[in-house]
């Protein structure tokens, strides 16, 4: 196995990881969500956010990888962080779809008390329909998104011909 400085341990959960049978036509566009946790039981906590996906109209989880449990980075005298890495499908652009995420965050009781706090959820938009764009609020890619573990592990897991219709390596470049 694969060891980078940082990562511990690849687990699995109810729904972690997970490939839908059913094709795409659900919506316009697809998108790379990142979740991180390292509050209270992380894999609960993903599996009920996962269940609550599954039921909103406006997104179809497509994907979703393995759960890495990684060292924190930024604030480091904190637990360990799970993560993973899911692609969506939703008719929504962009901005719409950021909200819906900040949404489930608020929902699991996120609070934002300094950078790089521990958290019971964090909602990243890392990539979108390969679109390139920033404003004060929503910044695609994701910054620094090419340099993180906690995405670029869980994101080998994906079915590379369903990524946001392109491959691996363009994530990369």
């Amino acid at each position: 196995m694969l060891k980078l400085k940082g990562a511990k341990s690849l687990q699995t959960s109810t729904f972690f990881p997970f490939n839908s049978k059913e094709r795409s036509g659900y919506g316009r566009y697809f998108a790379l969500v990142g979740l991180g946790a390292n509050i209270s039981d992380e894999k609960k906590r993903f599996d009920r956010l996962f269940r609550l996906l599954m039921n909103d109209k406006r997104i179809r989880v497509l994907q979703s990888s393995s759960l890495l449990i990684n060292k924190a980075f930024g604030f480091e005298a904190q637990k360990d962080f799970t993560n993973a890495v899911m692609l969506v499908q939703t008719p929504l652009h962009a901005k719409a779809l950021l909200k819906i995420l900040l949404y489930y965050e608020f929902k699991f009781k996120r609070k934002r008390t300094f950078k790089n706090a521990p958290r019971t959820l964090d909602l990243d938009l890392l990539y979108f329909s390969q679109k390139v764009g920033a404003n004060e609020r929503c910044v695609v890619p994701h910054k620094g998104v090419k340099e993180r573990l906690s995405v670029i592990l869980p994101l080998g897991e994906l079915n590379e011909r369903r990524v946001c219709g392109t491959t691996h390596s363009y994530f990369y470049r």
